[in-house]
């Protein structure tokens, strides 16, 4: 999510979505619940694939990731190697895939089919003799001993010749191979990572639809401010959702009780919505009357 900054701030930067203006970049992670549970600000000219990696491990709540979608910006093969060792299944949208190459540990001739695919055969050779190396950096991201935004930043950075590098690179593009081959073959899989990056547009609008105070821009110099509203903006969008969906919740259970209900319809219905919310006004909150979840307010299942 692009923002304008609208005071000097030194990760201010000029990009052509803000016109004349610099910004900076809202970089959000969103669960399959509709819920926010990572952001940071990052500069908004720097890939977002530098920063994958930390919001995956080092997000700090109780969810256990799987399977992470972002589009091409989100992608390298670093990422897809780095992936496999932590365990989760990275499954980016990657643009002009028809241009996509396939990589093989074989000689290409052993797949005639598959042979105007195939770019090039995989280093085994590489990988192996700087595998101890990969491990010890993978290491220490796990156990917060460096960011991994900092060390993906150095690895891009190096030159051919570095042999950590190249290991780590080559280990992606088997990764990668396995993802494009199933990514072709397996429709479901399609359906799903779009519709895990529906999801991250759809709090981006309700996160624009709730900032617009001050116009929607920053007005923080530093940055240690800049990510406290970026968290605040978070907490709000996850308040909206979870508020979303207690009353869906009560909703179909009452429809279930007047009348045939498709519950596999459910799947198909999103916590983001915002017409319903009164976005402007003063809102006070008394924490010492709390309702519980029995209290909730009359459902208006008859109103259009």
């Amino acid at each position: 999510m692009r923002v304008e900054i609208g005071v000097s701030a030194l990760n201010a930067d000029a990009n052509p979505h803000y016109g004349h203006g610099k910004g900076a970049t809202l970089y959000r992670f969103v669960s399959d619940q509709n819920t926010a549970f990572y952001n940071t600000v990052i500069n908004t000219n720097s890939r977002d694939a530098l920063h994958v990696i930390d919001g995956i491990y080092h997000h700090i709540t109780d969810l256990s990731i799987e399977e992470h979608y972002t589009d091409t910006a989100g992608y390298t093969d670093h990422v897809f190697g780095l992936s496999h060792i932590f365990g989760f299944r990275f499954a980016p949208r990657l643009r002009d895939l028809d241009s996509a190459r396939l990589f093989t540990i074989e000689k290409a001739d052993q797949f005639p089919e598959l042979q105007a695919h195939l770019r090039q055969r995989i280093s085994t050779k590489t990988i192996l003799n700087s595998y101890d190396d990969v491990l010890r950096i993978a290491h220490s991201i796990r156990e917060g001993m460096v960011s991994a935004s900092l060390i993906m930043g150095k690895i891009n950075s190096y030159n051919r010749k570095n042999e950590i590098s190249k290991a780590l690179g080559e280990m992606g593009k088997i990764e990668k191979t396995i993802f494009l081959l199933d990514y072709v073959s397996d429709k479901s899989f399609r359906h799903r990572i779009q519709r895990g990056l529906n999801k991250g547009e759809s709090t981006n609008a309700l996160a624009r639809a709730i900032f617009f105070g001050k116009r929607g821009i920053l007005r923080e110099r530093a940055l240690n401010d800049q990510l406290q509203r970026a968290s605040a903006l978070s907490i709000i969008v996850n308040a909206i959702s979870i508020w979303n969906t207690v009353y869906l919740s009560k909703a179909s259970e009452a429809l279930m009780k007047t009348k045939p209900f498709p519950e596999h319809l459910l799947r198909h219905v999103s916590s983001l919505g915002w017409n319903h919310i009164n976005l402007l006004g003063e809102y006070k909150l008394n924490f010492d009357d709390i309702p519980s979840i029995n209290e909730l307010r009359p459902l208006r299942l008859n109103a259009e």
